[in-house]
């Protein structure tokens, strides 16, 4: 079970591969899209094959819903896209957002998947249906469920590597495809053993599952919606610019996903009797220090206060803090 819900769940790897560049991490991305894409569109084609020689109106759906999820791609694709624009006047942080919002398309999706699996499983408990060819039946099906497992896997990888909850959300579709898949096995298995409401008992099961994918999956892409970040990112931030020769403290750290990138702005102390060029020296360290030793950090702004004895006064900030 530990192992189970280790790979349904998105989660993050500290250890792993990052890619830092932002311009490379879009490249990957897009190239997983592309790949998934193109597997999932050769696993509905030998599907379809089969349909014809089996007529199987379950496997049937099953293809559908697979080329379906093929075409939730590109929404991902064209979100991609456009986080590659420059900023506008009208936009100047960018287009990244466009990737948390595929990410909210991709969950519905995801939903109505599972709405449709109870309607139909519903309704073969009810008016249980007579599988033929059933050979043919079972290998669409193991095709089905091994090619959007593979998919699922490269999504799932490339998405966590480069910081996509969008992409991951789309390997968590292909997954819960690959169960649908698996759910014609099992019907399969049924009719093989004289129980035709098999495939029906265990499409109930599968859309439970799928729910539960849901779930994990939506819960990040609303967390980045809302601006929140992994447990441990604003911790990290403070004790890299803490690190930094010429700072005596921290003060705010702020941070936020857009897109598959990170961006924050950091308050640090310097010593108030340093010129404005050393503030300066001490600001593009810590940039420099927390580009690079951050995960997935694109922009940091560091904002410097002057500190005496440790403290930073309050009437630094006298004409400010009426606005706290």
């Amino acid at each position: 079970m530990a192992r189970l819900r280790h790979a349904l769940t998105p989660h993050s790897h500290d250890a792993s591969e990052t890619i830092q560049s932002a311009e490379q991490s879009t490249h990957a991305g897009i190239r997983a899209a592309w790949i998934g894409l193109a597997g999932m569109m050769a696993t509905a084609a030998l599907q379809l094959v089969i349909v014809a020689v089996s007529g199987s109106v379950g496997l049937l759906a099953d293809t559908v819903h697979n080329l379906g999820h093929a075409i939730t791609t590109i929404p991902l694709l064209i979100a991609f896209r456009l986080g590659r624009r420059p900023p506008t006047r009208r936009y100047p942080y960018g287009f990244r957002r466009a990737e948390d919002l595929s990410g909210v398309l991709i969950a519905l999706v995801i939903a109505l998947s599972a709405v449709l699996i109870v309607v139909e499983s519903v309704r073969a408990l009810v008016d249980p249906r007579e599988l033929t060819n059933l050979g043919w039946v079972l290998a669409a099906a193991l095709i089905g469920a091994a090619g959007n497992e593979a998919v699922a896997v490269y999504r799932i990888r490339v998405g966590r590597r480069i910081g996509s909850a969008a992409l991951v959300a789309e390997g968590q579709h292909a997954r819960a495809d690959g169960l649908t898949s698996l759910a014609v096995v099992a019907g399969v298995a049924g009719a093989w053993l004289g129980f035709p409401q098999a495939d029906a008992v265990v499409g109930l099961v599968v859309a439970g599952a799928i729910l539960w994918i849901l779930l994990a999956s939506c819960r990040t892409i609303l967390r980045r919606l809302m601006d929140g970040v992994d447990d441990g990112t604003v911790e990290a931030i403070e004790a890299v610019a803490a690190r930094v020769d010429g700072v005596e403290g921290v003060g705010r750290v702020r941070a936020r996903w857009v897109g598959h990138r990170l961006e924050a702005d950091v308050d640090v102390n310097v010593d108030g009797a340093a010129t404005v060029e050393e503030g300066h020296r001490v600001a593009e360290v810590v940039t420099h220090a927390l580009l690079h030793r951050v995960r997935h950090l694109d922009q940091v702004v560091v904002h410097v206060n002057p500190s005496y004895g440790g403290e930073v006064p309050d009437h630094v900030h006298e004409l400010t803090a009426h606005h706290a």
